[in-house]
């Protein structure tokens, strides 16, 4: 069996919402200024950046384009001595779980800083990591993942074209969170999600049977994994490839994707589309990977133009 870490979106919802509702969080003020800081891999594949709580750090937070909300770590909740909040609903990838949460009196990124945040806490033990960061401070902005350069910025949203090298594509967000952009598989639609937070892709089911139908030796292919959640949550899942993948204007080519029974595709009622979560496995061979949650839409600037 091969082994591998996944880490997943999260949704967070007050104990009185309905499931899968989440509670808004403030938007950025008007004055929030423009940020740019370097960020890390670090083992298992995610990318990091620099944080610091209630003026303390530099804190290492995994970038999470599939959370709406930023959480912190058990060790870092208890190290930091955080006031304890109420308790949230959480949903991982795998599914819903009662957390506590903590109150963070401050949260800033390089010049942008965010007062009185709410995050769940989760047990993170598998990633060495702090905490993660969440699109809860990103409303309207356009975060920009400098992969080449190890780079994030975060600037006001603006007006992009495509160019050599440089692919523009149009976005629409669900579940007041996910940034979906169309594909399609051999002509098929799919749905592909950005999705910072994962080590790899992830395929529901829609997908792999699309897949199956096309190509009915895939399922001989397959192979064996062993995957673990941001909150510790261990399942199993299978990996195929894709053979060929349009994202926007651009043609992907032997696309590994896991595929696994995961309760957060009906969640966010996507089980019946094929969908992928595009995880950094994929975002990482681009330059730069730009997703504007205010005009949505996402860029990639192709290494070899």
């Amino acid at each position: 069996m091969l082994s591998r870490m996944a880490a997943g979106g999260l949704l967070a919802s007050a104990p009185a919402a309905a499931f899968g509702q989440v509670p808004e969080s403030p938007g950025p003020e008007p004055d929030d200024n423009p940020t740019s800081v370097a960020i890390s891999r670090q083992v298992f594949d995610q990318i990091s950046a620099p944080v610091t709580i209630n003026g303390q750090g530099p804190l290492s937070f995994m970038v999470d384009t599939g959370a709406n909300v930023s959480c912190v770590s058990q060790a870092l909740a208890d190290r930091l001595d955080l006031p304890r909040g109420r308790d949230l609903q959480v949903h991982t990838i795998v599914g819903r779980r009662s957390r506590p949460s903590v109150l963070v009196e401050r949260l800033d990124i390089g010049e942008r800083k965010r007062r009185h945040v709410q995050a769940p806490v989760l047990p993170m033990q598998a990633f060495a990591i702090d905490g993660v960061l969440g699109i809860d401070w990103l409303k309207g902005q356009r975060l920009v993942m400098g992969f080449a350069g190890s780079t994030l910025e975060i600037t006001r949203s603006r007006h992009e074209d495509s160019a050599r090298g440089r692919v523009v594509v149009p976005a629409r967000r669900k579940s007041g969170q996910l940034t979906i952009v169309d594909a399609d598989l051999n002509g098929r639609d799919i749905s592909a999600m950005i999705d910072s937070g994962s080590q790899f892709s992830l395929g529901n089911g829609a997908l792999r049977r699309l897949i199956e139908r096309q190509d009915p030796t895939a399922r001989s292919r397959a192979t064996k994994v062993g995957l673990i959640s941001i909150a510790g949550e261990s399942f199993q899942g299978e990996q195929l490839y894709l053979p060929f993948m349009r994202l926007g204007g651009l043609n992907l080519g032997n696309v590994p994707v896991v595929f696994a029974d995961m309760p957060v595709f009906r969640l966010w009622n996507l089980h019946e589309t094929p969908t992928i979560m595009l995880g950094i496995d994929l975002l990482t061979q681009f330059e730069t990977v730009a997703v504007d949650f205010g005009r949505s839409a996402v860029r990639f600037d192709i290494a070899d133009a």
